[in-house]
């Protein structure tokens, strides 16, 4: 038997004027009689990992399932993965004791780096290399972009922001050194330009894209070459992702059209943005959905809003500020309308669970070969304790985590050593992350029946 099929390379790209448009795995990535698994395509080998940030902690009394190791039951604020309970696992009595003096910088900045961070109101910060950094250092040596950093907040603010804090502490979840912060983006189309543009400046990039209608028409020419050598499957694969991005793109045109008629802009909001806090929120999400089924980058971060954030939630019933709710003195009404805040957050990423549910990938999808950690620096946001985190930990990391249960640590458990964890089954092996004290084994042992 003779065997003529081309196999196209993993890293196949497609080119146009100013652009470039990586592909999603194909069929036609993989040699001919050659198991998925032994080949560069394989997506266990991908080991994506991704961070999601909610600031100012929670109502835990409306967080915790009521079950103390399944998942059978959800508690009020994590209703909205109901779908999803069997791709998640909840954990409790984790502890971020490197976040005391309790602050909302020190919430932020521990999150990711389980360090303490220097109280200064200056530019001579320092706290530590965070976990998705470690990550990226070794993920990202395959992919057009190490990692990505996301928010949905101007970062505006600078000096001091939290008791002679500075306000970098606040405004930056990754730190790729101890004196490096990273700064976050929050306006869709400089993202969407990041991931799809080819080369040049800023200027030059955005320029490119306002002189043509879309990024597809760029790479159409090269998408029809490359529709010749494609089977069925993987034709509708890719013609799936690319209606994916046009849907992306027509929306932060649509936003940036409605911006420029909104009367009362929000001061958080960059200009150019949905008006909706959930269409901006669920546009940023699907944005990370591209990046990791093209293979742009492994590693995600994403804060949802800024520690101090006064936004209001009025699409839940929620018109009061955010940041003065979680200072509730025990009133029974802010915490109710705290954790409506909280559920609210909890839906979005629902959502952005089930996008990657949705998107095939090999014999699974994408969530089930990627990592995502969701929680929050603070525990009691009403005195500022850094005990019980809200975490959630979802997808299969390929194979090697199953969900549905709810993990409860008898005693305080250190933050680190989910950090830990989560870098040994990408692959990243270290003895030692933060005030860690070892690994979780537990959250990937299997579920009792």
């Amino acid at each position: 038997m003779i065997i003529t099929k081309r196999t196209l390379p993993r890293r196949e790209l497609l080119r146009g004027a100013g652009a470039t448009l990586a592909l999603p795995l194909l069929d036609a990535m993989v040699a001919p009689l050659t198991a998925l698994a032994a080949t560069p395509a394989d997506p266990a080998r991908l080991r994506r990992l991704g961070f999601v940030f909610m600031p100012m902690g929670s109502d835990i009394t409306r967080w915790t399932p009521p079950d103390a190791t399944r998942l059978d039951r959800l508690s009020p604020t994590l209703s909205a993965l109901e779908k999803l309970k069997n791709d998640v696992c909840v954990i409790s009595n984790l502890e971020l004791l490197n976040a005391y003096p309790g602050t909302h910088s020190s919430s932020n900045s521990a999150f990711l780096s389980a360090a303490k961070a220097k109280h200064t109101e200056s530019t001579d910060y320092y706290l530590g290399t965070t976990v998705d950094q470690i990550a990226a250092k070794q993920l990202g040596k395959e992919t057009q972009l190490p990692s990505l950093e996301l928010s949905m907040d101007l970062m505006s603010t600078v000096g001091q922001c939290d008791n002679g804090f500075a306000c970098v502490y606040q405004n930056c979840l990754s730190w790729s050194s101890p004196t490096t912060p990273l700064p976050a983006e929050a306006h869709p189309r400089i993202v969407f330009e990041r991931l799809f543009g080819e080369g040049g400046s800023l200027a030059e990039r955005r320029a490119a894209l306002k002189k043509r209608a879309s990024l597809l028409d760029a790479v159409s020419e090269d998408f029809n070459r490359l529709k010749r050598q494609l089977g069925p499957a993987d034709r509708a694969r890719v013609s799936g992702y690319l209606e994916s991005i046009r849907e992306v793109e027509l929306r932060i045109q649509r936003a940036e059209g409605d911006s420029r008629q909104s009367a009362l802009p929000d001061l958080d909001r960059p200009v150019g943005v949905p008006a909706a806090y959930a269409d901006h929120a669920k546009l940023m999400f699907d944005l990370q959905v591209l990046a990791l089924q093209g293979d742009i980058t492994r590693v995600v971060t994403f804060q949802l809003a800024r520690e101090t954030s006064n936004r209001t939630y009025p699409e839940v019933g929620v018109p009061e500020a955010h940041h003065p709710l979680t200072h509730h003195g025990n009133d029974p009404a802010k915490i109710a309308q705290m954790a409506k805040i909280n559920q609210f957050h909890v839906s979005l990423f629902a959502y952005y669970l089930e996008r990657l549910k949705a998107t095939k990938e090999g014999e699974g999808s994408l969530l089930d070969n990627s990592l995502v950690l969701y929680g929050s620096g603070m525990g009691n946001p009403n005195i500022h304790d850094h005990q019980n985190l809200p975490i959630i930990v979802a997808g299969g990391a390929a194979g090697k985590m199953q969900g549905g249960r709810h993990i409860k640590y008898d005693k305080p458990t250190p933050l680190a050593n989910l950090h830990l964890t989560l870098l040994d089954k990408v692959g990243v092996r270290l003895d030692k992350f933060g005030d860690s004290t070892g690994k979780m084994d537990a959250l990937f042992a299997p579920l009792a029946v």
